[in-house]
């Protein structure tokens, strides 16, 4: 519900607003999770590109959240338990870790190449 709320009050704003990540702020990193709220908001938008572009995981996330939403329901309607094998998996952890590792790891590789030391600066409160 929150990328939503900032979708309403932000009015396009959203790019030129500083981060509210503690790791961006104080680093000017990128964390492996910087950019999926963004994403939402995107992806609210309806504009499905700029939501990959901001972080690859929002989509996944979005729909994630819809069908926990919707098992859930079904499950305390029905009083029995479905996907709960799936979800606790330590299997699918090590996979999803793996995934947001290498794909944050490629991501600043990126970051570092397509920006200088004084745009990392400017990105974090140490302008």
């Amino acid at each position: 519900m929150v990328p939503y709320f900032i979708m309403l009050f932000t009015n396009g704003s959203l790019e030129s607003e500083q981060s509210l990540c503690p790791f961006k702020m104080l680093t000017g990193f990128p964390c492996p999770g910087c950019g999926i709220t963004k994403s939402l908001v995107a992806l609210y938008e309806g504009d499905l590109f700029k939501s990959l572009y901001y972080h690859i995981f929002g989509l996944p996330a979005f729909l994630f959240c819809i069908v926990a939403i919707v098992i859930l329901s079904v499950e305390l309607i029905n009083g029995k338990e479905y996907f709960n094998h799936i979800l606790y998996s330590q299997k699918l952890a090590y996979v999803l870790a793996i995934m947001l590792g290498t794909y944050h790891f490629i991501r600043l590789i990126v970051f570092v190449m397509t920006n200088s030391l004084d745009d990392i600066l400017r990105q974090s409160i140490w302008r």
